[in-house]
């Protein structure tokens, strides 16, 4: 299923049995010849080391470089490092399956999973919610930036901390569903649909209270992010064709590129009617925004941003126009 979206699935009952006699789950991941494997194994490492490479790239430039100390930066840095943390929360794993006959993963290790997946998945809107206030304000409230956005320690603490606040009752909630039963768990990693449609009794408070928790993170975020995005255009739209208003379109275009990237696949699996009766298509959404989103989002924020692109090409090595130009005096 979905990073937040809980589906109306069969439990499956037995008897009174509210123990948990299962130890281990099986994920059975992306089905397929063992040539098949090889190749998966083999695409998703490169993906992952170029996630890796491109998102670490960005933390160093904004560590190293003093012109990019400055709230959007230092957000941005945070933003990097959490696709980090994110991306790595499942494709390991994912990667050592793709090699295992056995493809299970403990119990405890499989709720450690879920916990850190979905809290980084919260942080992730969070800190998206966060950047679209502080274009926010640098567009349409400049006086009042450097009075509210050199706090941007409190708020980078506030995007880390709430997404793991947010998902801990969900996570108590799920390490108390009784599993008793069946334990192979159709997805590359321990997504909140398939635990519950393995639990031996039914659990309506869990599903409850992880239905009403995703669906305000989600669209709580998304619609502050869409209104700041809206004031945001207006207010660029007043100001007069020129490098200003080109500058402040890039910056912002790029920002609601990778909003539109992570919220467009959760949406995608939250109100497809579809998606409920297609585990294939449920795993490959998810795949796209476990790796595609953290894979383009290095790519997004550099491509058309002088400043990231400069220090980008330091932390490489490579000389950036600045530099060759005062060698050439």
């Amino acid at each position: 299923e979905s990073i937040f979206y809980v589906p109306n699935m069969p439990m499956n009952v037995s008897g009174t049995e509210t123990t948990n006699s299962v130890s281990h789950f099986i994920l059975v991941g992306f089905p397929s010849s063992p040539e098949m494997q090889l190749l998966y194994f083999g695409l998703f490492s490169v993906v992952y080391t170029l996630t890796l490479m491109g998102n670490t790239a960005i933390v160093c430039a904004v560590r190293w470089e003093r012109r990019l100390h400055t709230p959007m930066y230092i957000l941005l840095g945070n933003f990097s490092l959490l696709e980090i943390c994110y991306v790595t929360t499942t494709v390991p794993n994912m990667l050592a399956n793709f090699l295992s006959s056995s493809k299970s993963i403990s119990f405890v290790n499989c709720f450690a999973q879920f916990y850190f997946f979905f809290s980084l998945g919260c942080d992730e809107g969070f800190f998206l919610c966060i950047m679209a206030f502080d274009r926010y304000l640098a567009i349409c409230r400049p006086l009042h930036y450097p009075r509210i956005m050199t706090k941007q320690l409190y708020t980078v603490v506030f995007c880390w901390v709430g997404g793991f606040l947010s998902i801990l009752m969900p996570a108590v909630l799920m390490s108390q569903v009784p599993f008793c039963g069946p334990n192979i768990i159709d997805h590359f990693f321990c997504d909140l649909g398939p635990l519950l449609a393995l639990s031996c009794a039914p659990v309506p408070k869990t599903t409850l209270t992880c239905a009403t928790v995703s669906s305000l993170i989600i669209f709580i975020t998304f619609l502050y992010i869409l209104g700041s995005y809206s004031l945001v255009l207006r207010a660029v739209l007043r100001v007069p064709a020129g490098s200003g208003r080109n500058k402040a379109f890039s910056t912002c275009a790029s920002h609601f590129l990778v909003v539109s990237l992570f919220y467009g696949s959760v949406m995608v699996m939250y109100v497809s009617p579809g998606s409920r009766s297609h585990p294939g298509t449920q795993k490959f959404v998810t795949l796209f925004y476990c790796m595609a989103t953290p894979f383009f989002n290095p790519l997004i924020y550099s491509l058309r941003n002088k400043d990231m692109k400069d220090a980008l090409k330091k932390v490489l090595g490579a000389p950036s126009k600045e530099i060759t130009k005062n060698k050439e005096k």
